[in-house]
C-alpha cells in the first residue's frame, strides 16, 4: 500500500475516533443533565411537601389557640394570646439534633392570627340578594375615609345583588335573552369586576374590608379607627381614634362599656352592627426551606369551642 493512501486512511480513522468520542461525551453529558433535572425535580417536590406540612402544622396550632381562648375568655381583644404574632423562627430549634433533616436546619416559620371581623364585611351589603341601604352608607363612609369615591359602594352592592339573582329572574326583569351572569364576589380582588376600582385602590382598602360567608358585626376591640367611624355614623374619625387609644389601656367589656367611653356621644348600637367577640379569624403564615418559600392565608370560623377551616389560599 502506498504511503500517501495509508496516511489518508489513518487520518480518517483519527477523525472517526474523535467524532465517536464527541458523540459518546455528548450522550453521557445529556444523561447526566437529565438525571440532574430529575433529581432537582424530586428535591423541589419534597420541599413543596415539607412547606405544606409545616404550614398545616401552623394552621392546626392556630386553631388550638383559638379554641383554648374561647374556653377562658368571653371577649376578644388584641391583648390575648391569639393576637401575638410569631416572629421568624428557625424550626431546627424544635427538632432533636440526631433526628434533624438536613433541610430543617435552614427552615424558618413566621406569621400570626388576625381578627377578620376587625374589617368591614362586604357581605353585609347584600347578604340575601337584597341591597341594604344602611350598609351601603357604611361602605361609602369607609371609602371616603380612604379618600376614594363613595359612589363605588352602590356600584358594588348593585353588582353583588345582580350576581346573587337567579338567571331566570334576571331574564324576566330585562325581558331579553340571558346574557353573561356576573361573577359572585368572594374575595377583595374580585372588586376589580366593579367598574371604577383599580389595583391601587384595593391596596389602600385591603386592610379595611373582607368577604365573610355571612353577615357579621364589627369587633370594636380590634377594628381600626376608619372601620369604627364608618360602622357607627354617630362617631367622627377623631372620635374613633380616641376610642382606639382608650382600648389600648383597657379593652371594652361589652357594647355598653364602648358607648359609655365614647367621647361625649350618646347613641344606640345594635348587636348586628358591633360586638366585642369574634367568630372569624385570618391565619397568615410564611415558611422558607432552603431556596423555597411559601405564603399562606386561611380563614377559620370559631363557633363556641370548635373551629372550622373555611378556605385556604397560597401565594
Amino acid at each position: 500500500m502506498r504511503p500517501a493512501l495509508l496516511h489518508r486512511q489513518r487520518g480518517v480513522a483519527v477523525i472517526t475516533a474523535l467524532l465517536l468520542t464527541t458523540l459518546a461525551i455528548t450522550i453521557v453529558a445529556s444523561l447526566f443533565w437529565q438525571q440532574q433535572v430529575q433529581v432537582r425535580s424530586i428535591e423541589n417536590q419534597r420541599l413543596q411537601l415539607q412547606k405544606h406540612w409545616v404550614l398545616r402544622g401552623a394552621l392546626d396550632w392556630a386553631g388550638l389557640i383559638l379554641r383554648e381562648d374561647a374556653k377562658h375568655s368571653s371577649v376578644d381583644d388584641l391583648s390575648e394570646p391569639w393576637a401575638v404574632p410569631i416572629a421568624e423562627t428557625r424550626l431546627d430549634q424544635f427538632v432533636e439534633n440526631d433526628r434533624a433533616d438536613e433541610d430543617i436546619g435552614d427552615a424558618t416559620l413566621s406569621g400570626g392570627n388576625s381578627d377578620a371581623q376587625a374589617r368591614y364585611n362586604l357581605t353585609n351589603l347584600c347578604p340575601d340578594g337584597t341591597i341594604k341601604p344602611a350598609e351601603v352608607a357604611v361602605f361609602a363612609r369607609l371609602l371616603s375615609y380612604a379618600k376614594l369615591d363613595p359612589a363605588l359602594a352602590q356600584a358594588t352592592a348593585d353588582l353583588m345583588a345582580t350576581a346573587l339573582k337567579k338567571p331566570e329572574a334576571v331574564t324576566a326583569s330585562r325581558d331579553t335573552q340571558p346574557g353573561p351572569q356576573p361573577m359572585a364576589l368572594a374575595q377583595v380582588d374580585d372588586l376589580l369586576a366593579v367598574p371604577g376600582f383599580t389595583p391601587l385602590m384595593l391596596a389602600k382598602l385591603k386592610d379595611f374590608i373582607i368577604f365573610l360567608p355571612r353577615a357579621t358585626p364589627v369587633n370594636v376591640n380590634t377594628a381600626p379607627a376608619e372601620v369604627l367611624a364608618a360602622r357607627i355614623d354617630a362617631l367622627s374619625l377623631s372620635d374613633a381614634v380616641q376610642l382606639v387609644e382608650s382600648r389600648n389601656n383597657a379593652s371594652f367589656r361589652d357594647l355598653a362599656d364602648f358607648i359609655h367611653r365614647s367621647p361625649g356621644k350618646s347613641f344606640s348600637l345594635p348587636a348586628s352592627d358591633a360586638s366585642v367577640t369574634t367568630n372569624y379569624f385570618l391565619v397568615n403564615g410564611k415558611v422558607h426551606i432552603n431556596r423555597a418559600g411559601l405564603e399562606m392565608q386561611a380563614l377559620i370560623e370559631r363557633t363556641g369551642a370548635s373551629t372550622k377551616l373555611i378556605w385556604i389560599r397560597e401565594y
